[in-house]
């Protein structure tokens, strides 16, 4: 785990080659086929070295869900296991992790119907008129999304449209689920049983996360980072999913950090000094939610910067706790 532009994909092949690790991917927008710069994907000669599971799994054009992460990431944990080997999750989607470890809340599934009317009230009003209406039914919820994050907003209205209840219901009671299940599982992560679904893990999670060290170093490797992905042929990629004409801004894919933006000059919304501009600004507001996740997150092996000479201090770190315990 660790922000984005941290070294987890770097770190993660230096451990495959220390130890018999198969790597998973725990990035959403590694997931899509055809998103391969801007997600900062291993290239073809990381892969054929280091295979990672669960990436190009999804066309642009779908939608992939938390449930179905959690579903497909233990079919691969477990093969995995059965192989001999220790599952490596790698990735900075801190919502794929919590949902591994915690299981889920028993959520109704997507509506088509009900998202093309929260869609048409968003186009015609804009997403504040989406985000006050969901403060009407959700106060806790929407105080909790920000007005301009489309995709959790459409989803927590969406599931009191659907069901009745609102997210914050549906969370209250998965919390109590939780805790009448925590005696028969370890550390009281380990049973999750909501809504009548038994969401066991058989195995315990070990969590590391690469720490940030300083701000303005993060915030500087982050723009590096984006400046090569543009001299890598960032906005050649982006146009040829433009080009498709089956894709939108509203899709889950083109949302990701830098392909909005890259999308946004294409449509002529945003001149091409202004597109740098704000994919740097949202990559780095991308790190903060993730750094904030990780402040809060329980049980968490921290490893410094592994930039520089810290990088085998990192890997050695891993190992001896891996040797230290029976995963």
């Amino acid at each position: 785990m660790g922000p984005t532009a941290a070294g987890k994909t770097t770190m993660a092949v230096e451990l495959l080659r220390r130890h018999r690790f198969q790597i998973v991917n725990v990035d959403s927008a590694q997931i899509y086929r055809g998103m391969d710069i801007g997600t900062g994907k291993p290239d073809s000669d990381i892969l054929k070295l280091a295979p990672h599971r669960m990436i190009d799994i999804r066309d642009p054009a779908e939608v992939y869900s938390a449930s179905e992460f959690r579903r497909d990431v233990l079919i691969h944990i477990d093969e995995i296991l059965q192989q001999g080997d220790t599952p490596l999750l790698v990735g900075g989607t801190m919502l794929y992790f919590k949902v591994l470890r915690d299981g889920l809340a028993d959520m109704p599934n997507a509506d088509p119907q009900v998202r093309r009317e929260i869609e048409a009230l968003a186009a015609d009003e804009g997403w504040a008129s989406v985000h006050r209406q969901l403060a009407q039914v959700d106060p806790e919820s929407a105080a909790r999304i920000h007005p301009n994050d489309p995709q959790r907003l459409q989803r927590a209205l969406e599931v009191f449209l659907v069901s009745g209840k609102t997210m914050t219901q549906l969370h209250a009671e998965e919390k109590i689920a939780r805790e009448k299940a925590a005696p028969a599982g370890v550390n009281g992560k380990e049973i999750v049983d909501v809504g009548g679904h038994d969401q066991r893990l058989p195995y315990k999670l070990h969590f590391f996360a690469i720490q940030a060290g300083e701000r303005s170093v993060l915030h500087s490797r982050i723009e590096q980072r984006f400046m090569q992905m543009l001299s890598a042929g960032l906005v050649a990629e982006v146009e040829a999913l433009y080009a498709r004409e089956d894709l939108n801004p509203l899709l889950p894919s083109i949302k990701s950090v830098g392909y909005r933006q890259v999308w946004q000059y294409l449509a002529g919304d945003l001149h091409y000094d202004g597109m740098v501009e704000k994919s740097i600004i949202a990559t780095r507001q991308l790190a903060k939610r993730q750094l904030t996740w990780l402040r809060n997150w329980q049980n968490l092996q921290k490893l410094d910067d592994p930039s520089g000479k810290n990088r085998a201090n990192c890997i050695d770190q891993v190992l001896n706790y891996v040797d230290s315990i029976s995963i």
